[in-house]
């Protein structure tokens, strides 16, 4: 019976302690103290309460991000909600929290460590040829230890520099997958705003080439022209209309594309709002610029870099694990030793004492270790170079394609001028009899292509710049609010020359 109650009194105080530790924890994370369950060392880094925030951001990104399909959808809210729901970027928070743990393990080396065990026994002794002289008895044994290192040829701080390296490497690399991510979401924004473009730019051509059907017909009822003029314009609108049609076709790959990006339930419906920005008049710094600034801020290569001096340090601390150690020790025991029987007579033992630790002979499995750790060191090494050589080069050609698109501009807008002019000039002709039906329709199809290389034009220069920033490590969801859209192509198109 006193063994039951013994048991019912243990799990009782155990039962009573768990219950408080998890009540303080309540009340520790109500009163903003930090959880001394979930993060006792504070090696939790702020980034994972804050949210997302990248270079030159203002403001986090707090997920989950709510987006109302049924209005029309902002850029900035398409990349709060995609940023919340992209694969990569998961996969690098939960690798923020998998360095944060390692650091802990790393910090928690410093403290002492504090052991105890409880073992109920019962002993019986027998003696085949004096079964007269055999014993039983019945009790507790008590096992309890503290132990702390004192000195190391310097493992513990190899390992705890290493484990900051990797978190801050974890860091970098979660802005890397971010910038990768938002990259993705805006170029697919951007794919919706130009495929609507186009689309509204087809439209316009239809109803131009409905406009020379109308008058084609009207010079037809009058005599001043013949038959052919009228089916030459019927073909030129049926044209135009399967134009249209594949680009409505467009449209809506793009919004699928768009969704897929944004890690929404597929088949959801997305309206992008109408936005009438004119594009940027910019100047693009020397390439010079934008490669020094990529090779000391981007995350990949900063990434890099501390994976690099985490791999140097391992280096040492595997060498410090060869060399000798001090431990301070206190044991208690009471009523004999673990895994053992109980002494038959009640006693208590205490001992105190300081252990060195000396490792003579590991049969050379320390020498491998240590050339081991050196090679992972070189291969970090080799990629620093490598993600360096990646990220220069392509900022070298996002550069190039930025300075040739951005003169493309220019260009284009003065093909629309002119295709402009041309087609009133051929519409003013043909309406006097001066021009026939072939110099229209051929006006009218330049002033298509015009309007089609203003919108290429455009994207090609939208789709550099952002590869630019990405690629250089600029990008943040402060900088999306500057990107304008497509609109420009819509308002200058709506003041075409036609009545």
């Amino acid at each position: 019976m006193n063994v039951k109650v013994h048991a019912a009194i243990r799990a009782v105080v155990k039962a009573w302690v768990i219950i408080n530790f998890l009540i303080m924890s309540q009340w520790s994370m109500a009163l903003g103290v930090p959880d001394l369950l979930n993060d006792p060392l504070l090696t939790r880094p702020p980034a994972l309460d804050a949210g997302t925030t990248l270079r030159g951001d203002a403001s986090p990104v707090a997920c989950p991000v709510e987006a109302d399909f049924a209005q029309p959808l902002s850029l900035t809210t398409a990349v709060g909600v995609g940023l919340c729901h992209n694969p990569q970027v998961q996969g690098a928070w939960a690798g923020i929290r998998q360095r944060a743990a390692a650091l802990g393990e790393a910090r928690s080396a410093y403290l002492p460590t504090l052991t105890g065990s409880v073992s109920q026994l019962r002993n019986r002794t027998g003696y085949p040829g004096l079964p007269s002289s055999d014993s039983a008895n019945h009790g507790h044994t008590t096992y309890a230890a503290f132990n702390l290192r004192l000195f190391d040829f310097g493992e513990r701080a190899a390992n705890r520099v290493a484990a900051n390296d990797l978190l801050a490497a974890a860091l970098s690399s979660y802005d890397a997958a971010t910038q990768t991510a938002l990259a993705d979401i805006i170029g697919a924004w951007f794919d919706v705003q130009t495929a609507q473009a186009a689309l509204a730019a087809r439209g316009f051509d239809r109803q131009y080439a409905g406009m020379t059907l109308v008058t084609a017909q009207r010079r037809e009822r009058t005599g001043a022209t013949g038959r052919n003029d009228t089916l030459q314009a019927s073909t030129a609108l049926a044209r135009a209309e399967l134009a249209e049609h594949r680009a409505t076709g467009d449209v809506r790959k793009a919004q699928a594309a768009l969704v897929y990006a944004m890690g929404v339930t597929p088949g959801t419906t997305v309206v992008l709002p109408p936005d009438s920005t004119p594009l940027p008049d910019e100047a693009i710094q020397d390439l010079s610029h934008w490669l020094q600034f990529a090779k000391w801020h981007h995350p990949a290569i900063a990434a890099a870099h501390n994976e690099w001096n985490a791999a140097e340090e391992k280096v040492s601390g595997v060498r410090a694990q060869g060399l000798p150690t001090v431990d301070f020790g206190v044991n208690w025991y009471q009523n004999g030793y673990p895994n053992q029987g109980l002494q038959p007579v009640r006693s208590n033992t205490t001992t105190i004492g300081i252990t060195v630790t000396i490792p003579l002979f590991e049969g050379f499995t320390r020498t491998y270790k240590i050339r081991q750790a050196q090679a992972e060191a070189d291969q970090s090494e080799v990629k620093i170079q490598e993600t360096e050589q990646q990220v220069l080069r392509e900022v070298v050609k996002a550069h190039a394609d930025a300075l040739s698109s951005l003169a493309n501009l220019d260009s284009s807008a003065g093909l629309v001028r002119t295709a402009e002019a041309a087609l009133s000039s051929s519409r003013n002709r043909y309406e006097h009899g001066v021009a026939d039906i072939v110099e229209l329709l051929n006006a009218q199809t330049a002033l298509a292509d015009a309007h089609q290389e203003r919108i290429r034009c455009t994207a090609e220069w939208r789709s550099a710049r952002l590869r630019l920033l990405a690629d250089t490590g600029l990008l943040g969801t402060d900088a999306v609010r500057e990107l304008s859209t497509l609109g420009e192509v819509k308002e200058r198109v709506e003041k075409e020359i036609w009545p």
